[in-house]
């Protein structure tokens, strides 16, 4: 039997883990900009510790053996295939939506290429080492994240997080909320909530350059530095010809329970594209992937699939403050459960993934 193409378009955490799962199942083309997987969940370590950095990135053609990388940006997908920004056209017997989403730097990589990458984080970096104050727009899992790692490395500078919420991490409970707040206490991060700026800082995220905002309180704040940590975007505008389907409010791709696109047996989506209802979260991508290489794999060897994903009904977490603190919330057979800083560093916090990873796709760059 003749083998089949499956084209993933998007190489981040979801659609990483189906290329490789597929790569000595079918002719896997995977379709990306950039030149490597991106574990993105340690870019804000790699702000703070350049030395770190490299841990970030898993070059595709180190880990996709047969398959084939096409770097380049999709601009339209249809039923047979995908058409690209040069003007290419791939056509594919499967096809598996993992574009992702975007965030403001540096939570996410601005750059397509990994020496670039490198370069901005090492150029912010020294501007971040070299300013005493700094403020964080957004009080989320990023902003309290990225507030944890400044501390591990410079715990005397002055850290503020503005966020028009009233409190943290509403939707966890209030055992989980209340230990957030401790450790923030003890790592004398300063929080400003149910306030916003008035006005937005005059200078650009990630330049040092000492400004005064003031919020809706009438508080002035006075920093050097600032940095953006709100604002996600589904990567969803290469389906807005409506060739394939017809996007929700919101930019994401209706699926079915095994994760298809509405209306086709060949064509799935995965990850923050989807409109499944639950966090967007890297883990989530990960779990789809795995059931979307399931189904894939049986439709391949002329079996029905029948892998089907079902959301936790409660959310998850793992949110580190550095490498050692953080609080979460996993699942377990009684309910959802709060679990210590020691847990969190153990799962995430120590390493951000970095052995998961390098177990999936062998060392990092």
């Amino acid at each position: 039997m003749s083998r089949r193409t499956v084209v993933v378009v998007g190489g981040g955490y979801g659609g990483s883990a189906i290329a490789k799962a597929l790569d000595a199942e079918a002719d896997v083309v995977l379709i990306d900009p950039r030149d490597a997987f991106v574990n993105s969940a340690g870019s804000l370590r790699a702000l703070t510790q350049p030395d770190w950095a490299h841990n970030m990135f898993f070059p595709y053609d180190q880990w996709l053996r047969r398959g084939t990388v096409v770097r380049d940006r999709a601009v339209s997908v249809d039923p047979g295939g995908v058409t690209l920004a040069s003007g290419r056209r791939v056509e594919a017997d499967y096809l598996v939506l993992a574009t992702g989403s975007s965030y403001a730097y540096p939570a996410k990589p601005a750059s397509d290429s990994m020496d670039e990458v490198l370069d901005d984080l090492l150029r912010t970096h020294k501007e971040l080492a070299g300013s005493g104050r700094v403020l964080i727009l957004g009080a989320g899992p990023v902003g309290l994240e990225l507030a944890g790692e400044i501390k591990e490395v410079w715990p005397h500078k002055h850290v503020t997080i503005v966020d028009p919420a009233e409190q943290l991490l509403a939707a966890f409970p209030a055992e989980m909320r209340e230990e957030l707040r401790r450790q923030l206490d003890e790592l004398d991060v300063h929080l400003r909530l149910g306030t916003r700026l008035t006005e937005p800082p005059a200078t650009e995220p990630g330049q040092a350059a000492t400004f005064t905002v003031t919020t809706t309180g009438g508080e002035e704040i006075t920093a050097d530095i600032w940095f953006r940590a709100h604002g996600v975007r589904v990567n969803s505008d290469y389906l807005a010809d409506g060739r394939l389907t017809t996007r929700t409010p919101q930019g994401q791709v209706p699926v079915t329970e095994t994760l298809n696109v509405r209306g086709y047996d060949h064509v799935y989506a995965i990850g923050d594209i989807t409109d499944v209802a639950e966090t967007k979260m890297a883990g989530y991508a990960m779990q789809h992937a795995e059931v979307v290489a399931q189904n894939i794999i049986a439709r391949l060897r002329g079996e029905q699939p029948a892998a089907t994903y079902q959301p936790l009904p409660h959310p998850m977490i793992l949110l580190p403050l550095g490498p050692r603190g953080g609080v979460g919330q996993l699942p377990t057979p009684d309910g959802p459960a709060v679990v210590p800083a020691e847990t969190v560093s153990a799962y995430k916090g120590a390493d951000l993934f970095t052995g998961r990873f390098t177990e999936q796709f062998g060392a990092a760059a």
